[in-house]
């Protein structure tokens, strides 16, 4: 029997398939700075009308969420998550995102699978005024089991050299404002998936895979409508390593964030996560986002305008001076 491509377990049909699936969606986030189509062997983008610009590059993926949406054959967030993911990092520095490429690997690719995941990407660049203009889909058995997927992201923003947001304008007195996370958002899931094993079991009247699930919050136009009327000191994502890793990260030497750990309000299926699961609470705000998926800081002058404008809001803290940099109270 001769030897092909696909009896090694590579379908370049279904490759075909899965582009002919996404081209369409994926050219309507282009705009005039795209220079060229999706199948060139590089990706063209033009920036214009902008005086002393930097460019911010993040990269990032979902990690072991992915596993929740492939047991329960429930795709359409992972898309949304892996730019969000990716997309909400830049813009901490105040970058606006440009352009966007994915990079999906699998055992047996599945077009479908392929095509529901990069239409999440699609969705959640519409919704940041960001182009996707390429990827690369890797269909590699061996390496991977059929069934098995991951994915990862990578984002590139601008910001005006002059209004770089990087945390060195912080200083004692301003405020620390919370913008609520949608729940998990991409991290802490094998330590989700070891406390609720079960990914159809009920809670709280549905089963609990859509909890799970429920995509990465974006924040862009949340931050863009601060940015018109403010400026801003410091964005921190809370990711992987909650508040407790993350906001130090913005804060400079010999300042410290003081938290209120009580002014913080925790999703209930992370409050079930800690009971269930017999974990520690400083445990979880080493884990988890807790709830607060993007920290602002700003000057406490502008904390009533800003809780204004973003009614979901609230103020967990403030600037303090110490050597910490952040002092999570607990009582």
């Amino acid at each position: 029997m001769e030897n092909t491509y696909k009896s090694a377990g590579v379908d370049k049909e279904e490759g075909y398939r899965t582009v002919d699936k996404i081209k369409n969606a994926v050219s309507q986030t282009h705009n005039a700075n795209v220079l060229n189509n999706l199948g060139s062997f590089g990706a063209f983008y033009q920036i214009a009308g902008y005086r002393n610009p930097v460019l911010v590059s993040g990269t990032d993926g979902v990690g072991t969420k992915l596993k929740v949406a492939l047991d329960t054959k429930n795709y359409s967030s992972i898309g949304i998550d892996c730019f969000a993911m990716c997309a909400n990092d830049i813009l901490c520095h105040g970058a606006k995102p440009l352009f966007f490429l994915d990079y999906l690997a699998c055992g047996k690719l599945d077009s479908d699978i392929a095509a529901e995941i990069v239409l999440g990407m699609v969705e959640a660049c519409k919704d940041n005024e960001c182009a996707l203009i390429g990827g690369e889909t890797a269909e590699m058995p061996g390496m991977y089991q059929p069934g098995d997927y991951d994915v990862a992201g990578f984002c590139v923003g601008i910001v005006e050299k002059e209004d770089i947001i990087d945390g060195s304008i912080i200083k004692e007195g301003d405020k620390i404002i919370a913008l609520p996370s949608s729940g998990f958002h991409s991290n802490g899931f094998s330590l989700v998936r070891k406390v609720f094993p079960d990914f159809n079991e009920e809670f709280e009247g549905q089963p609990i895979h859509e909890s799970l699930l429920i995509p990465t919050a974006l924040y862009y136009n949340q931050i863009k409508k601060l940015q018109s009327e403010m400026r801003i000191s410091g964005l921190a994502h809370i990711t992987g390593g909650g508040l407790i890793e993350n906001v130090p990260r913005v804060i400079p030497q010999g300042l410290c964030a003081h938290i209120k750990e009580k002014a913080i309000r925790v999703p209930s299926i992370m409050l079930e996560l800690e009971r269930r699961g017999k974990v520690a609470r400083l445990e979880m705000h080493g884990t988890f986002n807790m709830g607060v998926g993007m920290v602002v800081v700003l000057d406490a002058s502008l904390e009533e305008r800003c809780l204004e404008l973003l009614p979901e809001s609230y103020t967990i803290g403030e600037i303090t001076k110490g050597q910490d940099k952040i002092k999570l109270v607990m009582d």
